[in-house]
């Protein structure tokens, strides 16, 4: 919550320096905050104020804004609250706050004048001893000098001596590690070798194991083709024990077939010769036949007619029925013609099907005959498929050993990775190395072709120049090099989302290398020229190498870096820089980075090779599955088919006989329908005739009885038939004969030769000795594969076996050369632990001679600033005549045991001090007496002001006064500690007293006439006495004008002739003020009458509002608020 005041200036003038024609001031009061601001931008207070001031709006005189109740104060003031007031308007306020200031200052300078003053009497009494101390110390510089110079003398004999011996230990120190460092070689060499050896034992331990494993498996598999070998032998033996039975029951059968095909061929003879004859009876009696039909009909016709001759009486009635008995014969020829085609498509109908049924009969009985040679191939089919089956099983098998293998090679490549990895990653800080990890990562799994790696694995060092480079790169060993900057920072996004520690790229396209000056001389080799890297790599290479050169030694690395501005590094690690800089030292290659970033490389590349292998065996082995089980189903089928084949002989026969006796019962159906459509030809020839002989009738004359012709014809007819039945009967007696023994004949081929021939047949592919030959040659077949199989098992268990003892012996002899070098290499440690031992001494030696040294420089520095013939004084002289020397100075000292030895220092010292002091009291003395002066000027200044802002506001309230009240007199008289009062024709005068003489401001009026005796302010009535209080508000005001005033109410408490004359006085100074502006708020009208604008001011619903409103409208709502 808060609230505001704001006021808009109009700055036309630019009496507000702000450079605006108006400017807008803001108060800003809220619980927490009290804040300013000028044109709507922030401001302190103090700018306000500033700014304030520097317009006329003087703090010193805050009266022209007179609020409600300023009026009342200044009624009920009295007089020394009223001088106050006086000497607020004159700005007194700013002199005594410097002369209170400059009194503070004065009394401080002589706070320091005082402790100066003890200070140099001190100084003073204690110069006055130095001088006595000052003869004594001259003596004992005399001797002390002496003794200094045989002590200095000593100390540089013994400083000598101490040199020379620490010369003797260096130069020794220098040669044992000239020793030492080839000893050093030869171990880290040893331990190389070391490392070598047991990393190739690990490997052929291994690859022992596996071994050993490849022989367990083999033995294994050894043992169960054995065991199947066995089975299978066993087998052999008993399919040949029962293939000579078989032998001897196959001749019986075979005895028997003959017989049984010998009998059907006799029958099938018989048949094909009774055949033809009975076919010929057959159609001589049905010839026969249908003559004796036709001569029947057309006997029975004439008898028919010769009947119908002595039934009807009249050709009408003969005629009539004549027509019916034709309508009827029409009707049965209509009959007879449907039945001979429904005759016919049966006719059709079974001769196809008993084509069909001859067609399947013939292909049933070739299949039957020719089931020997299906079983033949449906057995190479199986056996294919039981080899295609091994084949595969085999492959699978050398599969899953070399998946095992393999299995064992991963675990311990990742072992080895692991570990050469934890030996890298403590080359580097922890960070990198988790950053380093995890862009490997980001790059598998976004797929960042443009990632290529860290600079130590891009690079290879010949090992004579390891050193160097890494001493180079440093860290940079370890920044990744990448394509472009875009893809370092798809990484860097990831590094930072996923707090993965911190990684330093190299983008090639922002890379822009300057290579130095380098050398052209052969002790100077480029150093990038001795890296091998991918060109393409190239920029980053020389960004890191491109300035290096390497030297044979430090002092010509030195020279060159000085001379040619590079980097020089010799092959130990040696560095100077090209700013002078120098850096060495033992550098143990043992933990080199970049062989463990090699180590590591070397195993990750085994690890994901090994690991990719053991993916494509993965994928041959789900696809040797699928083909096993291809193969499998092959041979499933394969089988099926055989016993399909072995057990459809029965269904097979039982279809033929089906199918056989099906074609059978078709010929009969098929023989009974063209019987039936002979008889419906015959019927309708008959009926056809007997229509003929009706039409022909009924077209004749009606008679009684027949034509001669006829009677002639009709007995010929009865010879006829007799004749026609007789040879009719003798025909189908022949014909039934041959009928007879043909179907004796077809139901013996039927029903007994023909299916026994078939069980003979089934016997002999389900028994026979076929049979048992293919089961034999299968038996032999598996026999002579597995035989194989157990060979190459032999053959590869005899592989390993060489293997293993091959590998068991080169373990043994790298365990021999291994501990051999273990010995050398205890010798070797033997022998740098010795020297080791003697350095320890020598440093001991070395740093006791050390510190006797440093105790002799630390005992010259003690002995002072030396006289120059210290140095050679004693040179000459025997050091036992020095020790003497030295004793009788020793002793000649003892005398001035007493002696200020610092007198000379401290009488100079209190002699500088004495002159520093003396001119700080000077400067002391200076500041006092013009601080003494600016308090006189400060109280002079005072006093003149108030005595020129008295005069001014007494002018004006007399002036002023006498304008509100024009027939009453007016005046401010000042009161003084001497004269209690004084009149204001006296305060004209020049007075020299002081300011603090005065204690009051006092008021006299009249308001009658201008001669009457004045009263004070304390004898008027209220009117009079805010009357009086505004014509001093007034007066003030005129003294120090500003540009704008603000009275509230100020007329509240006048009369209504008092209102008026301040109304008309205010509107006088307004119009002839060019800068002044009154805002007055009132309640009276006289003030209204006057004024340029009003402003009404509302409260509505909890808020103000001030609108502009006419003279009217002002006056109106004055009136309305009249009591």
């Amino acid at each position: 919550m808060s609230a505001y005041v704001e006021v808009i200036f109009d700055n036309k003038d630019d009496r507000l320096k702000t450079g605006k024609d108006e400017t807008i001031l803001r108060r800003t009061i809220g619980l927490k905050k009290d804040e300013y601001s000028l044109d709507r931008k922030n401001a302190t207070k103090a700018e306000v104020m500033s700014l304030f001031d520097l317009a006329g709006f003087s703090r010193s005189n805050p009266y022209y804004i007179v609020p409600q109740g300023r009026v009342t104060t200044l009624t009920n003031m009295k007089d020394p609250e009223r001088l106050n007031l006086l000497k607020e308007v004159a700005g007194t306020k700013v002199y005594e706050a410097r002369r209170t200031e400059s009194l503070k200052i004065m009394t401080e300078t002589n706070n320091k004048r005082a402790k100066i003053d003890e200070l140099l009497e001190y100084i003073k009494e204690r110069l006055q001893e130095l001088e006595e101390e000052k003869e004594e110390l001259r003596g004992y510089q005399d001797k002390d000098k002496e003794r200094r110079c045989l002590e200095y003398t000593i100390y540089h004999r013994e400083q000598v001596e101490i040199a020379n011996a620490l010369d003797n230990i260096d130069e020794q120190r220098q040669t044992g590690i000239d020793d030492t460092d080839g000893s050093r070689e030869d171990f880290i060499h040893g331990e190389r070798k070391i490392a070598e050896i047991e990393a190739e034992i690990k490997e052929l331990r291994q690859q022992l194991d596996l071994l050993r494993v490849d022989k367990s498996e083999l033995e294994d598999e050894r043992k169960e083709k054995a065991k199947i070998r066995a089975k299978i032998e066993l087998e052999v033996r008993g399919l040949s024990d029962g293939q000579s039975a078989a032998q001897q029951a196959g001749k019986r059968f075979e005895q028997e077939m003959q017989s049984v095909e010998s009998l059907i061929r006799k029958r099938e003879e018989e048949l094909n010769q009774l055949m033809p004859e009975y076919n010929a009876k057959r159609e001589q009696e049905a010839a026969v036949k249908a003559q004796l039909d036709d001569a029947e009909a057309i006997r029975q016709r004439l008898y028919a007619k010769q009947g119908r001759n002595s039934q009807f009486r009249t050709k009408r009635e003969r005629d009539d029925w004549l027509r019916k008995e034709i309508n009827t014969n029409y009707e049965a020829l209509a009959h007879f013609k449907a039945v001979r085609m429904q005759n016919t498509e049966d006719i059709g109908e079974f001769e196809k099907e008993s084509a069909r049924l001859e067609a399947e009969v013939n292909d049933l009985q070739k299949i039957f005959d020719g089931r020997g040679d299906s079983r033949q191939d449906v057995d190479k089919q199986v056996e294919t498929a039981k080899v295609e089956r091994d084949r595969l099983m085999d492959q699978r098998k050398e599969l899953w050993r070399e998946e095992a293998k393999l299995d064992s090679v991963i675990r311990s490549a990742q072992t080895e990775l692991e570990l050469a990895e934890r030996t890298l990653s403590h080359t580097m800080d922890q960070n990198t190395s988790r950053g380093i990890a995890a862009v490997r990562r980001i790059k598998r799994q976004l797929n960042l072709d443009g990632v290529y790696g860290t600079l130590a694995e891009l690079i290879q060092v010949n090992e004579k120049y390891r050193t160097a480079v890494e001493v180079t790169a440093g860290n940079s060993l370890f920044h990744y090099v990448v394509d472009t900057d875009e893809t370092a920072t798809k990484v860097l996004e990831v590094l930072q989302r996923d707090r993965l520690g911190r990684v330093t790229f190299m983008p090639l396209n922002r890379l822009k290398p300057k290579r130095g000056n380098i050398p052209n001389s052969n002790d100077a080799i480029p150093m990038i020229e001795k890296i091998q890297y991918d060109n393409k790599y190239e920029k980053a290479l020389e960004q890191v190498f491109g300035k290096t050169i390497i030297c044979p030694n430090l002092a010509i690395a030195a020279q060159y870096a000085r001379s040619h501005g590079v980097n020089a590094i010799t092959p130990e690690g040696d560095r100077s820089d090209k700013k002078g800089a120098l850096t060495g030292g033992f550098y143990d290659s043992r933990y080199s980075r970049l062989e463990a970033m090699r180590n590591v490389s070397k195993w990750r590349d085994e690890y994901e090779a090994q690991r990719s292998r053991v993916t494509e065996i993965k994928r041959d082995l789900e696809r040797l599955d699928q083909e096993i089980t291809r193969a499998v189903g092959g041979m499933q089928k394969a089988e099926q088919k055989r016993q399909q084949l072995e057990n459809s002989y029965g269904p097979l026969r039982l279809e033929l006989r089906s199918k056989v006796d099906v074609l059978q019962k078709t010929k009969d159906d098929l023989d009974a329908k063209r019987r039936a459509l002979e008889n419906n030809e015959s019927r309708t020839k008959a009926t056809t005739d007997q229509q003929t002989s009706l039409e022909a009738e009924l077209s004749s004359d009606f008679r009684k009885a027949l034509t001669n012709q006829e009677e002639a014809q009709l007995e010929n007819l009865s010879s006829m038939v007799q004749d026609l039945r007789r040879q009719y009967a003798e025909l189908s007696t022949s014909r039934s004969e041959l009928e007879g023994k043909k179907a004796m004949l077809e139901v013996e081929l039927r029903e007994n030769l023909r299916p026994r021939l078939d069980q003979l047949k089934s016997r002999e592919f389900d028994n026979g000795e076929g049979s048992v030959k293919g089961s034999l040659s299968q038996s032999q077949r598996d026999l002579k594969r597995i035989t194989q199989a157990i060979e190459l098992v032999e053959n590869k268990l005899e592989e390993v076996n060489n293997g293993i003892e091959e590998t068991s012996n080169q373990v043994t002899e790298l365990e021999r050369s291994n501990a051999e070098t273990h010995k050398q290499q205890e010798e070797i440690a033997k022998s740098i632990e010795r020297y080791r031992k003697k350095m320890e001494k020598s440093m001991q030696k070395k740093a006791f001679l050390t510190n006797q040294a440093a105790e002799c420089s630390r005992n010259i520095r003690d002995l002072g600033v030396l006289p120059d013939e210290a140095f050679r004084r004693f040179d000459q002289t025997n050091s036992n005549t020095i020790v003497k020397r030295l004793h009788k100075a020793n002793e000649a000292l003892k005398k001035y045991s007493h002696v200020n030895k610092k007198a000379f220092e401290q009488y100079n010292n209190f002699t500088k001090q004495r002159e520093t002091l003396q001119g700080r009291r000077e400067e002391l003395d200076s500041s006092q007496a013009s601080i003494e002066e600016l308090i006189g000027v400060l109280d002079q200044r005072k006093g003149e002001a108030i005595e020129r802002t008295f005069k001014q506001v007494s002018r004006a309230f007399a002036d002023i006064f006498e304008r509100l009240v024009p027939a009453g007199r007016g005046r401010l008289i000042i009161q003084r500690k001497t004269d209690r009062v004084q009149e204001d024709e006296d305060s004209d005068e020049e007075r020299t007293e002081s300011v603090e003489n005065y204690t009051g401001v006092g008021i006299s009026v009249s308001f009658n006439s201008k001669h009457d005796e004045q009263q004070r302010i304390q004898q008027l009535s209220g009117g009079q006495k805010s009357l009086c209080a505004l014509a001093l508000v007034f007066a003030i005001q005129q003294s120090d004008p500003v540009p704008f005033y603000l009275f509230d109410e100020i007329d509240a408490n006048l009369d209504a002739q008092y209102r008026t004359a301040v109304a008309n006085m205010l509107k006088s100074i307004s119009e002839n003020s060019e800068d002044g502006q009154f805002i007055c708020t009132t309640f009276r009208p006289e003030m209204l009458l006057v004024a340029d604008k009003c402003y009404g001011v509302a409260y509505k619903s909890k808020t103000s509002s001030i609108d502009v409103v006419t003279k009217e409208e002002a006056l109106a709502f004055v009136e309305g608020q009249q009591p």
